[in-house]
């Protein structure tokens, strides 16, 4: 009865280190595996981001509010959508199945009323602002 503990611990040990692991892994295998030199040898020290392609303009460019009530829509229809497949999978498993229809019916109907709201309130409109800096 005495290998229970030492064997719980085992696994707590395990699972810290493979999550250490994947914690560090990716900056570990970036640092093996980064080419070395390339942004002295072009003389570009002082550029943001090398690429290849000289940029072209100011790095600090100011986004419009609606860009990311755009984002925040699709994120918030992509995890609704996510929603709905583990009800698809279990739509035919059991024995109310239109009481299940209807509650999707009545979940679709909800977002569709928020697509309907946003279209209204001009959130799908891409209508470009110039923005004096000073």
């Amino acid at each position: 009865m005495a290998e229970q503990p030492i064997l719980d611990h085992l696994y707590v040990a395990a699972f810290f280190l493979g999550g250490l692991l994947m914690a560090v892994g990716p900056f570990i295998i970036a640092h093996l595996f980064s080419p070395r030199g390339t942004r002295n040898i072009a003389n570009k020290t002082t550029q943001a981001i090398e690429c290849g392609v000289d940029p072209i303009g100011e790095p600090w460019i100011r986004f419009g509010i609606v860009y990311y009530l755009y984002a925040l829509m699709f994120l918030a229809f992509d995890v609704d959508v996510l929603f709905l497949f583990p009800v698809a999978l279990a739509y035919n498993t059991t024995t109310f199945a239109i009481r299940d229809f209807v509650e999707i019916v009545i979940f679709v109907g909800i977002l569709s009323l928020a697509i309907i709201y946003a279209w209204k309130k001009g959130v799908f409109k891409w209508e470009r602002k110039l923005y004096n800096p000073r």
